[in-house]
């Protein structure tokens, strides 16, 4: 089993200016083991298919991360920012499960 060492991503509401919230993202680092290896290649109506990870993590949650699970957005995983589709509660781990490429907000 491969070792994971990364930051995780979460979106976390802020108050950006009196009355206005947003999203601010949060990149904290975690250990853990990668569980799965592997990928799928979406052919849809773009030219190029688009990469798609199977790959699941399982990091050691600290307090934070227990807390806030539900605003995980991406974890970074071999020097690319995955979107993490779905995330599994096993206390004292969480399982990430890795998607697609992640476009969005980065801290």
């Amino acid at each position: 089993m491969a070792k994971f060492y990364g930051n995780i991503g979460f979106g976390v509401q802020a108050e950006t200016a009196p009355g206005v919230w947003t999203d601010v993202m949060v990149e904290r680092p975690y250990y853990g083991d990668v569980t799965r290896n592997a990928r799928r290649l979406e052919s849809g109506s773009a030219v190029n298919g688009e990469i798609t990870l199977n790959n699941m993590l399982s990091i050691v949650a600290d307090p934070y991360a227990n807390e806030t699970y539900f605003a995980i957005r991406y974890a970074i995983w071999m020097g690319a920012y995955w979107k993490v589709t779905n995330v599994e509660v096993q206390r004292p781990r969480l399982i990430l499960t890795l998607g697609g490429v992640y476009n969005g907000q980065k801290a």
